[in-house]
């Protein structure tokens, strides 16, 4: 490795050792240095700190004009590299002149209940009971498949989900139709999680968990629900551990099953069942402040765009000519 990559290697990590310090999520941090990864490049590999703040808005017209990228990926690159001036390197950026370009508001993909029921019908077991998550509590792909035994209760009906989108925790439904397949679930996760210490090793933790309740690998209610078929090294301590299900199964089952169940005219993504659990639950009459919640939306009009999606003002709202 030359002199000039080993310098731009001991910048990252330094930077990588400053995300974690704020307590970033490993997937911000993976994302975040990418950008900046980009940006340095960019830039000629000249080091941030010399370099003036104008050059991020002309690497996010760069990615807009010559790479098409969508207006999420600009967003998220200006936040990255907002982070490392500002935070980071505490340089002010000031006003850049740039402004981002509009988005076409686009309304999500909503199945109906039959084409839900037709893919579940597609599905069995493990897999079955992911993708009856995703729809019947409005799950993200990655929360659930980080859930653990002790975020379900099933005397309540309920799911704790931690560090959501934004780091956020919250509760939110969970079917009672569900309840012996995740009894099974359950019994399995901790069925490995016990074959795994019995090999010395357990589920993967956060560093400060694993600090502060040392044998928290070895408790039952730290194993996964959905853990993943082989070990892996953590990615912040390098330890060998389980972690949990990946995201890509599950897209690939996903796809097979949309396929046989004929569903040809919707692009169906694991996102898509949550888009559908908001829409039918206001279809049928639910407060949007309760759907909200149960989201986790910081603000309702985000939740607001599923009222669009069944073309109503407002959930349970009929047209006045019903009544004729």
């Amino acid at each position: 490795m030359g002199k000039e990559a080993q310098m731009a290697s001991k910048f990252l990590q330094s930077v990588r050792d400053d995300m974690r310090l704020r307590g970033y999520s490993f997937s911000t941090e993976k994302t975040y240095i990418l950008w900046i990864k980009r940006f340095i490049q960019f830039t000629g590999n000249q080091h941030p700190a010399s370099v003036e703040p104008q050059a991020i808005a002309k690497f996010l017209s760069h990615l807009a004009l010559k790479l098409h990228v969508s207006v999420n990926t600009q967003k998220t690159a200006l936040n990255a590299l907002v982070y490392l001036f500002e935070k980071f390197l505490k340089r002010q950026v000031g006003d850049l002149g740039f402004k981002l370009a509009r988005k076409q508001r686009s309304l999500p993909t909503v199945l109906t209940p039959g084409e839900v029921a037709r893919i579940l019908e597609q599905l069995e077991g493990r897999n079955k009971l992911i993708i009856q998550l995703l729809y019947g509590s409005g799950l993200r792909v990655g929360e659930c498949l980080r859930l653990r035994v002790q975020d379900v209760d099933l005397d309540h009906n309920s799911l704790t989900v931690h560090n959501g989108k934004g780091r956020k925790d919250r509760n939110t439904l969970l079917s009672s139709q569900l309840k012996s397949a995740l009894e099974n679930q359950i019994a399995i996760g901790i069925a490995r999680q016990s074959m795994d210490n019995a090999e010395g090793v357990g589920c993967s933790l956060e560093p400060a968990i694993s600090r502060k309740y040392p044998s928290a690998f070895k408790s039952p209610e730290w194993a996964y629900l959905f853990p993943s078929s082989g070990l892996c090294a953590h990615p912040l301590t390098g330890e060998i551990c389980r972690y949990h299900l990946h995201e890509s199964c599950v897209r690939k089952f996903l796809k097979d099953a949309v396929g046989k169940a004929g569903i040809q005219n919707k692009r169906v993504t694991c996102h898509t069942f949550r888009h559908s659990f908001a829409t039918h639950l206001l279809m049928r009459g639910s407060d949007i402040r309760t759907v909200q919640e149960l989201l986790g939306h910081n603000d309702v009009s985000t939740t607001q765009i599923y009222v669009h999606v069944i073309g109503e003002h407002f959930a349970g709202t009929a047209s006045p000519l019903e009544s004729i």
